[in-house]
């Protein structure tokens, strides 16, 4: 049971900010390396939001919503990073308590999610037919690393190049 809330309490971290693509090959180092403190999650939450700016191709005319997804993201970071301090910095919990904790994390990471979708959708509708295949490459891996729950964002094939998307899930 302790062994797969470690693995859940992983996947809602990397996907905290949700679409937590892997940083592209010019990055520079350390660009990834796990934040110290909130300075460091801040960071990379801007990272994250200034790749997908880029790897999406936002036009001039989408800024107004890219700008509102962005705000979600960060507010999503912001969140899920003050939930996992204070799970970090918790001591002696009970069981009971602990899962009450996780069961929090769990549903603030469903909540952020939904606030996301919500404002990622205009955003969605506003691209090109190129920029949506990007998105759809970008934000999709069919059944996750190592066959498991999805995790939006880590759509990396051989060679570090985004893998197209199957053509049959199209319709996701």
């Amino acid at each position: 049971m302790k062994k797969a809330l470690v693995m859940l309490a992983t996947a809602v971290a990397m996907s905290g900010a949700f679409a937590q693509t892997p940083a592209p090959a010019s990055a520079p180092a350390g660009a990834m390396a796990a934040p110290a403190g909130k300075a460091g999650h801040e960071r990379n939450v801007e990272d994250r939001i200034a790749y997908l700016h880029s790897q999406l191709k936002i036009t001039s005319a989408q800024e107004s919503q890219w700008n509102a997804f962005a705000d979600v993201m960060r507010s999503n970071g912001e969140t899920m990073g003050q939930l996992f301090q204070q799970r970090k910095t918790a001591a002696n919990l009970s069981a009971i308590d602990d899962m009450k904790q996780y069961a929090s994390i769990a549903q603030a990471h469903a909540d952020g999610m939904k606030k996301l979708v919500d404002a990622f959708d205009p955003l969605y509708s506003s691209f090109s037919p190129e920029q949506k295949k990007l998105a759809d490459v970008t934000f999709h891996q069919p059944g996750g690393p190592n066959g498991g729950p999805l995790h939006h964002g880590k759509g990396k094939g051989k060679g570090g190049k985004a893998a197209p998307a199957p053509a049959s899930d199209a319709a996701q």
